[in-house]
């Protein structure tokens, strides 16, 4: 599949004998749609959630849920469960679904390149996708590159991520390291060099550029230069009730925040990652003022 194929969307990989077919659409009762097993995406924000349910009662589904019968009379999920999710919040009691057969790499690879498609993965996430279509269909990371319309590099990246410890893996995916970040740490062979530098770019949120000098500093077996160390001094000093705080906006933000300074004064630092990210951010701060 060329990128120009992903860019036309799921119907592309469904073939002509399925895109067909997509002219019929069956109304099916929520109750009656089952979580797809092969799901890359483990996180659905529940702020990002309601957003959609909040069009979806405006709008309705503009796209339908793609599903497969089983045997119980239940239909599995491929492609849409973030609209099922939704439309149940929306209080809807059916929706639009088109009723496919699929095998399971199949049913992998279409959800992969939805949420692709829409940036909705987490970076690990993603990594553990690419690394499942690798394992399920034998492919090689220029062959995974190909699929989803992205560089081998690209993916090759992702899936260096999965290297990396479990607590950094969910700090990455809980925003609170960027994938800038997690490269200066995979650069790292020393595991106490590792965690050490985790716990700065977590507690005194210093800059990728930081990270990455005090990286090559720790392989290297020098000190890290002035601003660096100034850095991660600071990493003990932050009080409590700061560090409870930014830890509460991170979850309700789904990004990196950083909190710089005291109870009294100080700056809050948001981080977004894509054009979709800070539009999001944009509507979730909004909604709550």
């Amino acid at each position: 599949m060329s990128k120009r194929v992903l860019g036309k969307g799921i119907g592309a990989l469904l073939g002509d004998a399925e895109r067909r077919e997509e002219s019929s659409i069956r109304e099916i009762p929520l109750s009656a749609l089952k979580p797809n097993p092969h799901q890359p995406r483990r996180e659905f924000p529940d702020a990002a959630l309601r957003e959609l349910a909040d069009s979806i009662k405006g709008k309705g589904i503009l796209q339908p849920v793609l599903a497969e019968a089983d045997r119980e009379g239940s239909f599995i999920i491929v492609a849409g469960e973030r609209r099922v999710r939704a439309a149940r919040l929306a209080g809807l009691d059916r929706v639009p679904v088109i009723v496919r057969r699929f095998t399971d790499a199949e049913k992998l690879e279409i959800a992969l390149v939805e949420n692709v498609q829409r940036e909705d993965l987490t970076p690990i996430e993603e990594a553990f996708a690419y690394r499942r279509l690798m394992e399920m269909m034998d492919l090689t990371q220029e062959q995974i590159a190909v699929k989803v319309g992205k560089d081998r590099s690209t993916v090759a990246n992702a899936l260096r991520l999965l290297k990396l410890p479990g607590e950094i893996q969910e700090a990455i995916s809980r925003g609170r390291v960027s994938p800038g970040h997690a490269r200066a740490l995979l650069a790292l062979a020393n595991p106490s060099h590792l965690q050490a530098l985790f716990r700065r770019i977590v507690e005194a949120g210093i800059s990728v550029r930081e990270a990455e000098e005090i990286a090559a500093a720790l392989n290297a077996g020098k000190k890290p230069g002035a601003k660096a160390s100034r850095a991660m001094a600071e990493a003990g000093r932050k009080e409590p009730e700061i560090r409870e705080i930014e830890q509460k906006l991170i979850e309700r933000l789904g990004t990196k925040v950083e909190v710089r300074g005291t109870g009294k004064k100080g700056r809050i630092e948001i981080s977004y990652f894509s054009t979709e990210d800070l539009e999001r951010l944009l509507d979730l701060i909004a909604g709550s003022a």
